[in-house]
């Protein structure tokens, strides 16, 4: 017997305490009874949907006959709730139904202590498919009538599929359908039958009010009490009270369900008193839960059930009831709510004036939690009804709700959290915990309610279920995430500030992984761990963050993670995690292409993104749009076919290393082939650079859009515009089309240089070391490395600033045999030959000529003294060879540095006007070779040649040559000066180019003269034609050691110098020295005896005859000049510093010595002629001299354009003739 009380035992109460009240009674032998009994007294099973203004509806069981198929039924079921309110015929009530698929028939035994639990119709549906099969059905149907058979008002069964004679029969009980398609009358049918359960609800409650039984008032009972009134005394005023309040009561309910709300009102104020009276305490709490369900279809007429409350009347509607039955019962109202009639010795007063007047108004909203307090305080008071008390506890929190009185709301939770309903089912604990976790949610307590439902998904998954429903553990476990301030969509968490407590969602999530795990999908666990090591890698520990990812790695074994969406059975969507905290990547750049691939616009051509179908210059609007474009479009470009390169700042936070695999970029705009890379990051390493790399094949606008990667088997797409922490300068840049490409190679070595002065980014440069004045020739080769032809090639050059002064062309070459062999096809190559020719300022000081020895011969030009024949003292014997004095000024090494461009295009990149250029740099490191430190001129033999004498010093450390046109060697050793004589004919400057006018008027003047003096020191420098040669090299020198360039180790043997160049005097010359080399304007030509005579030529003629003298002016210059005087004086040298010019006697004039010449003008010429007549033999000269008054022309022109020879005349005896 113990063990089957055991196994029968429903309630949870402790056996000893069911024995006990047994034993009370006396009946041992009804043990077994009472226990089977005690199974049905109570409701097991609560209706946690239940509401306050569910007291007015009536009750409809739904249900299939037979075999139904599931769609179908609940295709019709929908069609039969849809009708949940219906407008009584010739009246202004409205009866409401809630319908029920399902309903214990131990629930309909509580009907009578609250009408709404009591099933009043109901609607079978079965198929029938012949008539042979309608008895069965028939019988079926009623055997169902009699579950609920003492409480239905009405029945209905629905047949579908039987067709013919029995279908055609007219019977108000049965419908026939030929189909579950073909049904269009089922919601009248079912409006039809509504209202015939509130004819028999209408009986029913005018029944109650009118009984006529006298004092014989029927006891209401709930199950459990049945026992307890068996043997009392029921003739005592106190029993009659009590059936007199539970009556009202009841009537109170009956009237709600039939619409009458201030009579139901009436009724439970009268109840309330009544019960309150005996101490009635169950019925006093529902009596009290009756007065708040009606007060709360008072002041809400939409409901509080929220959005299942579709049979709820509008707000509208509802106001317009209440106001219509407000108006009934105003005192004077003509409506009587009982029949006086019907109140006599019943217990029930026959002046209903005072119930009226203390009831027309009811429960103020605070008054309704009130009593709702006062009606659950008493329900608590009996175990057996815990279900009614937790129902009451859940109207309340509804109600409250609506009232947004969370915190009261949520003291009538934690009362029903504590209601103990006995030995609940596995499933029955679910649905408390998820409809409390509803309640929690609906009052705002969105984390209690995550609670709870959190709870309720672990019982889905508790051990004692012989099959855990995984399924339904994780689908609650996704309901709970709101509550946790928790999102599955990664990009939630990247708006500032983390939301929730981190522990907390981290188990939620490591449960989510479990979860999805069981439910045997590993996608899904891949996704929500990939997620938990995105979001909450911040609050990982160290060995936390080891653990997840290996079973991230373990997980992705088996099902690699992607960023695809993952969308549920239940049409949720989860969004894909990227990985962009692994590695974190702070900024991000697009880098421009190397210089020598960089492309450059043409000049003169409109650029594809500047607006050209706008007429006006400037533009508000325009220059607006095109602010916003500049924020984020980049201004160099790339090129189509070429690598580009965008550098990414990342750092490893994980504290092992992180293995990236298959990074790569993640573009749009055009066609784009990304190169992915790998790396491997140490732990927690700082910001570390990474290169991403790609080869965009179409021209258009790109943008990075991000970068994607492969971490732990997953593989992520990283948008930056989602990393709101990464620094960038710009996404979009322009792609031009394809150009070709040149690659650059010299026949000197590569230099280690770099242009100082120029500032540039060079592609390539080279390094050599030359004398002043040497030439060395470069051999560069241009290959074709591109995919398109090379079209065009222009070459270019630009000394870089520097202090030294560049006489001539640093850099030629010819650039017409290289241009013949365009285009050039992919992988051809083409060579040009550049000379590089360095000419510095070959001038020195005069502080290093002391050794010089002065003959005291004067010479014109500089204001110094130097014999024509000189040699220097040897260095030895004055300094020694490692002077301080002479490595300081004359072994500095000077350097000149030069780029020449290679501009050049082709393909679809030339047609859009775009080309490259390389740019190679030319540095020269330039030893000093030979100066010039003392620069005079002497007058030659000839007045129109002159002697150049250059005092000329060897600087470098080897034994040299230097040579000039027409000129001996001159051999000078090491830090030697000696001087050079050269003979040169004067120059004729005008000769040269003149600038035009046009140039002359815009140039300043003092550049004009510089570049004057230059073209003439140019053209006696051309003419000198100076050069020097390095003999032999000096490998060591005592006291240092020199170091000899490889290109100087040639073969001395052959004949050829080690090393050559030109010596420059154009640096050197003055304007002094111009003017003497300067062949004068004015010519004269003088000729004596019919021969032309100059300084070193001598005429001879014979004493006594008379000797022709012709003085010939020729005027080159650009004005006229004249007139002058000349006059002849002859005089004799007797060359021991003496000179006789007291020659009266001796030399005789035919005619004036003075001659005289007109004005001459330009281009013109004028002769005058004389004669003289020696009387004695010798050496004479004439000096042809200016005289003093010839009308001011000889003092404003300069001494030396009259540069007249001084002639010599030999006199000698005329021959004695025959026969004399």
């Amino acid at each position: 017997m113990t063990r089957d009380i055991k196994e029968f035992m429903r309630g949870g109460e402790p056996l000893d305490d069911l024995i006990s009240e047994l034993l009370e009674h006396g009946e041992k032998e009804a043990l077994l009874e009472l226990v089977l009994l005690r199974a049905h007294e109570e409701m097991s099973v609560p209706d946690y949907m239940q509401c306050a203004e569910d007291h007015q509806t009536v009750l409809v069981v739904v249900q299939p006959v037979g075999i139904v198929p599931e769609d179908q039924f609940f295709r019709i079921y929908k069609r039969i709730a849809s009708v949940a309110q219906v407008s009584i015929r010739d009246s202004q009530r409205n009866l409401y139904i809630r319908y029920r698929h399902h309903y214990l028939p131990e629930n309909n035994e509580w009907g009578d202590f609250q009408t709404h639990r009591k099933v009043v119709g109901l609607i079978s549906v079965t198929t029938c498919r012949s008539a042979k099969e309608w008895p069965q059905t028939s019988d079926r149907f009623y055997s169902q009538k009699e579950v609920f058979g003492a409480t239905l008002y009405d029945s209905r069964l629905l047949v579908f599929g039987l067709q013919g004679e029995i279908a055609e029969q007219q019977r108000t009980d049965v419908a026939f359908y030929s189909s579950y398609d073909d049904c269009p009358d089922v919601e009248k049918r079912v409006e039809d039958f509504v209202e015939s359960i509130f004819i028999v609800l209408e009986s029913k409650r005018l029944d109650r009010a009118t009984d006529k039984s006298g004092d014989k008032i029927p006891l209401l009972c709930v199950p459990f009490e049945k026992k307890d009134f068996v043997g009392l005394d029921t003739d005592s005023r106190h029993y009659k009270k009590r059936c007199q309040g539970r009556m009202r009561k009841h009537v109170g309910d009956l009237c709600l369900q039939a619409g009458m709300l201030q009579d139901a009102l009436v009724h439970y104020h009268m109840a309330v008193e009544l019960l309150r009276s005996v101490n009635d305490f169950l019925w006093l709490g529902a009596a009290l839960e009756g007065l708040c369900s009606a007060s709360v279809i008072f002041h809400y007429p939409g409901g509080t059930a929220g959005k299942a409350a579709g049979r709820k009347p509008s707000l509208a509607q509802g106001q317009a009831q209440a106001a219509d039955a407000g108006k009934r019962h105003r005192p004077g109202a003509q409506e009587v709510l009982i029949d006086p009639g019907a109140l006599t010795a019943n217990g029930i007063s026959a002046d209903t004036s005072s119930e009226i007047g203390r009831a027309k108004n009811c429960l103020s909203p605070e008054d309704i939690i009130e009593k709702y307090k006062e009606a659950i305080s008493y329900y608590g008071k009996y175990k057996n009804a815990g279900v009614i008390e937790l129902e009451a506890c859940v109207k309340a929190v509804r109600v409250l709700a609506v009232q947004k009185r969370a915190m009261e709301a949520s003291d009538f939770l934690q009362n029903a959290v504590y209601i103990n309903l006995g030995q609940l089912s596995e499933e029955e604990k679910i649905q408390r915990y998820s409809i409390l976790s509803e309640l929690y949610d609906l009052i705002g307590f969105h984390r209690k309610s995550a609670f709870f439902k959190r709870v309720a998904a672990m019982q889905c998954v508790a051990p004692t279920i012989p099959e855990p429903g995984w399924r339904a553990c994780y689908k609650l476990l996704l309901e709970t995430l709101p509550g946790y301030s928790l999102s599955l969509d990664p990009k939630d968490f990247s708006k500032g500030t983390h939301r929730g407590w981190a522990a907390v969602q981290m188990r939620l999530l490591h449960e989510l992984v479990y979860a999805s795990r069981r439910m045997g999908n590993p996608g899904l666990s891949v996704r929500h761990l990939s997620f938990l090591l995105q979001t909450m890698l911040d609050f990982l520990s160290d060995q936390e963050k080891k653990e997840v990812t290996q079973s991230l790695e373990n997980y992705t074994s088996k099902c690699p993670g992607g960023m695809e969406v993952i969308t549920l059975p239940d049409g949720l969507k989860l969004a894909p995690v990227p990985f962009s905290k692994l590695p974190i990547v702070r900024s991000a750049k697009l880098l421009d292409l190397p210089i020598s691939l960089r492309p450059h616009k043409q000049k003169g051509l409109l650029g594809n993104n500047m607006s050209t179908k706008s007429p006006f210059i400037y533009s508000p609007i325009i220059m607006h749009n095109r602010g916003e474009e500049r924020n984020k479009k980049i201004e160099f470009q790339w090129v189509q076919g070429d690598v580009c390169e965008v550098q990414l700042m990342v750092y490893n936070p994980m504290p092992f290393e992180l293995r990236v695999e298959h990074m790569g970029l993640l573009t749009s705009g055009v066609e784009f082939e990304s190169l992915p890379a790998a790396l491997s990051l140490p732990a927690e390493s700082g910001l570390y650079p990474v290169t991403l790399v790609g080869v965009p094949r179409t021209a258009g606008n790109i943008t990075v859009n991000g970068y994607h990667t492969s971490v732990f088997g997953v593989t992520s797409d990283c948008l930056l515009e989602g990393l709101p922490s990464v620094r960038t300068s710009g996404c979009m840049v322009e792609v031009i089309p394809s150009l070709p490409r040149l690659q650059l190679s010299t026949s000197l070595p590569r230099s280690a240089h770099a242009l100082q002065p120029s500032k540039e980014e060079l592609s390539s440069s080279v390094s050599v070391q030359l004398f002043n004045g040497e030439t060395q020739q470069l051999t560069i080769t241009l290959e074709n490395i591109g995919s398109e032809d090379l079209e065009t090639l222009e070459v270019t050059s630009k000394t870089c600033n520097t202090k030294e002064k560049l006489f001539g062309e640093f850099l030629s070459w010819d650039l017409e045999e290289a241009v013949s062999q365009l285009p050039l096809k992919p992988g051809q190559s083409v060579t040009l030959t550049v000379n590089i020719k360095v000419r510095l300022d070959f001038s020195g000081g005069e502080n290093l000529l002391q050794d010089l020895n002065d003959d005291g011969i004067s010479m014109t030009g500089l204001p110094i003294s130097s014999p024509l024949r000189q040699v220097l003292k040897p260095r030895a014997e004055t300094k020694p060879l490692g002077s301080e004095s002479s490595k300081t000024d004359y072994n500095h090494i000077k350097t000149l540095e030069a780029v020449m461009t290679f501009k050049y295009s082709g393909g679809a990149g030339k047609v859009e006007g775009y080309y490259r250029d390389l740019t190679l740099g030319v540095h020269v490191d330039i030893e000093p070779s030979v100066f010039f430190t003392r620069v005079s001129t002497l007058p030659a033999t000839r007045t129109r040649q002159c002697h150049l004498l250059l005092d000329v010093f060897n600087s470098t450390e080897h034994e040299l040559t230097v040579s000039a046109k027409n000129n001996q060697d001159l051999v000078l050793h090491a830090s030697e000066c000696q001087r050079i004589a050269i003979q040169v004919a004067k120059f004729d400057f005008d000769t040269l180019p003149q600038p035009d006018q046009e140039a002359v008027r815009y140039t300043n003047p003092k550049l004009l003269e510089e570049e004057r003096l230059h073209a003439q020191a140019f053209m006696i420098n051309s003419t000198l034609g100076i050069t020097w040669n390095i003999i032999s090299f000096v490998v060591g020198v005592v006291g240092r050691c020199i170091q000899i360039p490889i290109r100087r180790h040639l073969d001395a043997t052959s004949g050829d110098p080690l090393a050559r160049g030109e010596a420059s005097v154009e640096g050197v010359l003055n304007q002094l020295v111009l003017e003497h080399l300067q062949l004068a304007p004015l010519q004269w030509d003088v000729v004596v005896n019919g021969k032309p005579c100059d300084c070193d030529i001598i005429a001879d003629c014979k004493v006594g005859d008379a000797v022709p003298l012709e003085v010939k002016l020729t005027n080159h210059s650009k004005n006229a000049v004249g007139p002058f005087a000349l006059t002849v004086v002859p005089f004799q040298d007797y060359q021991n510093g003496v000179q006789n010019y007291d020659l009266q006697d001796a030399v005789t004039f035919i005619g004036s010595n003075t001659f005289y010449i007109d004005t001459v003008n330009p281009t013109e010429n004028s002769v005058c002629v004389g004669a003289l007549l020696f009387l004695f033999t010798g050496d004479f000269y004439l000096n042809i001299k200016f005289q003093d008054d010839s009308a001011g022309q000889g003092k404003a022109l300069p001494p030396s354009w009259f540069g007249l020879p001084s002639l010599h005349i030999k006199a000698l005896e005329a021959p004695i003739e025959a026969g004399a």
